[in-house]
């Protein structure tokens, strides 16, 4: 039997394991930590529930209660603009969830375990060789042991831990400038009515339209908020929880919104979070999710490209061993990097304030905003959506018009 090794247990890794593991492979993942645990990405796109399930975990979800989401709403002072995901123009589902990743994950990777993958806790990789017939991973395990392990492939799903571009030297500059985020769970006690739960928030600072923050309402009371900006901005404010409470004070709609929230919990803080590699695959790997690329929190684009990421490989992999001739650049980097294309031209735009012109634009056409609309519920590799196939053309022409009324 085949054997795979999968190097984290996030969305991409349990995802991917339990596909292997339904199609027949050996399937082991290595995770650092020991779930539940703290992580951001917490506002899914519906394109997710697309992956979720054909991985067959979709009842779990479901049942987990998570709060409901059915599409974004953007606001800049006075403004304000909502996508409907169900008004998008590709077909798929139309929903999703806004999940609290620590116990989000934690149902993900049960559910790989119930299909009989392999998840070893408190497990790291410590080295990797490539040159021999098969890979061999150097792991030390929750004692201390250090222990060599082999496998057929090895699929990295390690998220921002990025352990096979660190060790095989595949970092490569994001090309995006470096910023900040700082962010952190809170009781928000917003009045009801005050808010619609069913949306993800997004705010443009009044003053600076490349800063903006993140609302994710969670179904239990507690909302997930955040600011991104470039570094710079943040030069003069030290503690992060005063800093993030006097940023969203900068702000009229936030501030009135948070007025009486309470923020009992840690406020964390990334910085330089864009990344990028040489090359998404070699020799017995391939890089999934975040360990290969990520852009940028704006979209909520991560996850949906992490568990992309995992269906894609999951068909390539079974593809090569069951002896077929396969192309990793023409079967997966490239399929792959067509989406993520797409989200970079809408993330370039946004922050050089293109998209939010169109966003905020007072006579949207519904059928150009069924398109946008899209690729906002995540379904960024769908070519038959002209936004898609001729993403910058499609957006600079559209930027023209907007601007021009």
């Amino acid at each position: 039997m085949r054997k795979v090794v999968i190097i984290g247990a996030g969305p991409s890794g349990s995802i991917a394991g339990a596909l292997l593991q339904n199609k027949g492979y050996h399937v082991t993942i290595l995770e650092r930590q020991q779930f539940p645990r703290f992580s951001i990405g917490e506002s899914l796109l519906p394109q997710c529930m697309e992956f979720i399930a054909q991985a067959g975990m979709m009842d779990a979800v479901v049942k987990a209660g998570f709060q409901f989401k059915n599409g974004a709403a953007f606001v800049y002072r006075e403004q304000y603009s909502e996508f409907m995901f169900e008004d998008k123009f590709t077909a798929g589902m139309g929903t999703t969830f806004q999940v609290q990743r620590g116990r989000f994950d934690n149902i993900l990777a049960q559910e790989a375990v119930r299909m009989g993958v392999d998840i070893r806790w408190q497990t790291e990789v410590m080295a990797v060789d490539f040159s021999g017939d098969k890979p061999r991973l150097e792991v030390r395990e929750p004692s201390g042991e250090v222990v060599n392990c082999e496998a057929d492939f090895v699929l990295d799903a390690s998220g921002f831990g990025r352990i096979l571009p660190r060790l095989l030297d595949l970092e490569s500059p994001s090309g995006f400038p470096v910023r900040k985020a700082l962010f952190g769970h809170i009781e928000d006690r917003i009045t009801a009515g005050q808010f619609d739960r069913n949306k993800i928030r997004i705010t443009v600072h009044p003053d600076h339209k490349d800063v903006w923050f993140w609302l994710i309402p969670f179904s239990n009371g507690r909302s997930s908020i955040g600011v991104v900006a470039e570094e710079s901005f943040y030069q003069s404010l030290d503690d992060n929880k005063i800093a993030l409470r006097d940023i969203i004070n900068q702000d009229n709609g936030l501030r009135e919104l948070l007025k009486n929230a309470v923020f009992d919990e840690p406020i964390n803080a990334i910085v330089g979070y864009s990344a990028n590699v040489k090359t998404l695959y070699g020799n017995g790997y391939a890089l999934l999710g975040n360990a290969g690329e990520f852009l940028d929190p704006v979209f909520s684009s991560g996850v949906t490209i992490a568990m992309k990421s995992a269906s894609l490989t999951a068909e390539v992999l079974d593809r090569q061993f069951k002896g077929e001739t396969v192309d990793w650049n023409v079967d997966y980097a490239l399929p792959l990097q067509r989406g993520v294309n797409t989200f970079r031209v809408f993330v370039d735009a946004w922050y050089d304030g293109r998209f939010q012109d169109v966003i905020f634009h007072s006579e949207q056409q519904p059928e150009i905003k069924a398109m946008i609309c899209s690729i906002l519920a995540g379904y960024a590799w769908d070519e038959a959506n002209p936004y898609v196939k001729n993403a910058r053309a499609r957006l600079d022409t559209l930027v023209e018009l907007c601007r021009a009324d």
